[in-house]
């Protein structure tokens, strides 16, 4: 699951979706479709989807359930997604990608290995977390392999900054839990100055954390850890 690779689409006009930001973590192009994905996405999305809304969104009804919710952004193909969601079949997984054959492609996964713990937003994810969920509603977020925005110029468009930190630290219920990865040394740096620097969040290590079990490693993570990359993990709780 590599977000650089997967926020690349938005089904909404920015310039005319309610709330939207001027500086995007992502940019807008056309994605294509395998016919496995188109076939998912335009027969399951209206089961697994849910609209963008500028209202909070009732977690328990859009998964019949009052398991601990977790929030998934980026989640690229949805391999890694599908592949946590299985494990842990008493979380529920509201995923947020805003590239449709990424879309498709976890609606595949859905289908193929029958997960019922997933729902799927296709939007930009500051607008959702802003919009649609409640403070202290989440259990966990899970935000792996942001794009790296590596030009100076573009830092300001690299999705973990402070406001953006703290809106995902006050949706999370106490204890509850945010885990980053990154391949990207320098923004690794970066986003753990910004964590430390968030006070409702506290170091669950020292300082980098080892790779939490639950997360599998990507085709792309085991390439670049044969190239000697390093990969770098961070998991906060709410205090």
């Amino acid at each position: 699951m590599d977000a650089r690779h997967a926020q690349l689409m938005v089904i909404d006009d920015p310039a005319t979706t309610p709330g939207h930001r001027s500086i995007r973590s992502f940019v807008l192009r056309q994605g294509r479709f395998s016919p496995a994905q188109r076939r998912a996405y335009e027969s399951l999305l209206s089961r697994f989807g849910i609209a963008f809304a500028t209202v909070p969104l009732d977690l328990a009804r859009a998964f019949g359930r009052t398991n601990p919710k977790i929030l998934e952004i980026g989640f690229g193909m949805g391999e890694t997604t599908a592949a946590i969601a299985r494990a842990r079949p008493g979380d529920d997984f509201l995923a947020i990608e805003v590239h449709s054959p990424g879309v498709g492609g976890l609606l595949k996964l859905i289908e193929q290995e029958q997960l019922s713990n997933i729902r799927i937003v296709q939007h930009d994810a500051v607008e959702v977390v802003e919009h649609m969920l409640a403070p202290g509603s989440l259990a966990g977020a899970h935000v792996f392999f942001p794009d790296p925005w590596p030009k100076k110029r573009h830092h300001k468009r690299r999705l973990l900054r402070g406001a953006f930190v703290h809106a995902l630290a006050e949706r999370l219920a106490v204890r509850g839990y945010l885990h980053i990865a990154t391949d990207w040394e320098e923004y690794a740096v970066e986003i753990l100055a910004t964590l430390h620097a968030e006070p409702l969040l506290a170091n669950t290590s020292p300082g980098f954390a080892p790779r939490p079990e639950y997360r599998p490693l990507t085709k792309f993570e085991r390439r670049g850890l044969k190239l000697g990359h390093g990969v770098w993990d961070l998991l906060f709780e709410r205090r």
